[in-house]
């Protein structure tokens, strides 16, 4: 799956808890993420850094902060989803991304969000690429 396919297929099941999402889905995914906020992040910076007053407010700074907030908000649901359907391929239970509160935890979903994924069908629904074999699935 490339990265095109994978944002679109992200937000195609936009709150799909049900299925299996492929490593490439994920990590693509949180590709397109890091960029987004990356790129947030520098705009806002860049216009806070080039304010003459820099106690007074930058209403196009506030303006794309408020636009990032939408962002993640637009986002949160989907990127919920795509993490819970990664836990899925793993044979997991959505359930274990509790671990993200407990001190540590993330390192857990970070070992399986690297893992392949169960060859075959597991409980969880069937291998999403089928029996062919992939490099970065």
């Amino acid at each position: 799956m490339g990265f095109g396919a994978a944002i679109a297929s992200c937000f195609r099941n936009y709150a799909n808890f049900r299925d299996r999402a492929p490593r490439s889905e994920f990590w693509f995914f949180r590709l397109f993420l890091l960029l987004v906020f990356a790129g947030f992040f520098l705009v806002i910076g860049a216009i806070g850094a080039a304010n003459e007053r820099p106690h007074d407010p930058n209403p196009v700074a506030m303006g794309l902060s408020f636009a990032l907030i939408i962002f993640w908000l637009a986002i949160f649901i989907p990127d919920l989803a795509v993490t819970v359907r990664r836990l899925h391929d793993v044979n997991r239970s959505g359930w274990w991304y509790l671990l993200a509160i407990v001190p540590f935890g993330s390192f857990m979903l970070l070992f399986w969000s690297c893992m392949k994924g169960t060859q075959g069908e597991n409980d969880y629904g069937p291998d999403p690429f089928g029996s062919s074999a992939h490099v970065f699935d």
